[in-house]
């Protein structure tokens, strides 16, 4: 499992003080470039260097209850399977030891000169294999 925290800043929230779910996905981004750097691929490294994109496939969200500005989001990520191409992950987001929003993400390594699928080099497949957690709820 991968953790982090962020803040819910003034410009995540709508006029009320309540997370504005676009804001949400933005945050999500800034997180899942984070696991990437943690297991050794950086984005700019990837983009740049090995030109492989990680665009989302397929993203399935639940929110649970609201999350107001002011609080400090607790992500989890989970690494749930790994394809020739795919990586499935789950992301649990609480405060206050609250859930607050789920989501289960499918992410595509892609060649960024062709667009189309590539196979995940054998480096990160090991690293993204030192984060499978086969037993997950």
């Amino acid at each position: 499992m991968f953790s982090t925290s962020r803040p819910l800043n003034f410009g995540d929230c709508d006029p009320s003080g309540i997370a504005y779910f676009p804001s949400y996905l933005n945050i999500l981004v800034g997180v899942l470039e984070e696991f990437f750097a943690s297991i050794g691929s950086p984005w700019p490294a990837m983009i740049t260097e090995r030109r492989i994109g990680t665009p989302t496939l397929r993203l399935d969200l639940t929110f649970v209850k609201p999350g107001f500005h002011g609080d400090r989001l607790d992500f989890t990520l989970r690494v749930v399977r790994i394809g020739n191409s795919s990586i499935d992950l789950d992301h649990a987001v609480s405060s206050s030891g609250g859930l607050l929003w789920k989501a289960s993400q499918r992410l595509v390594a892609t060649d960024l000169d062709t667009h189309k699928a590539r196979a995940w080099p054998d480096d990160m497949r090991a690293a993204f294999m030192l984060h499978l957690e086969t037993d997950h709820a």
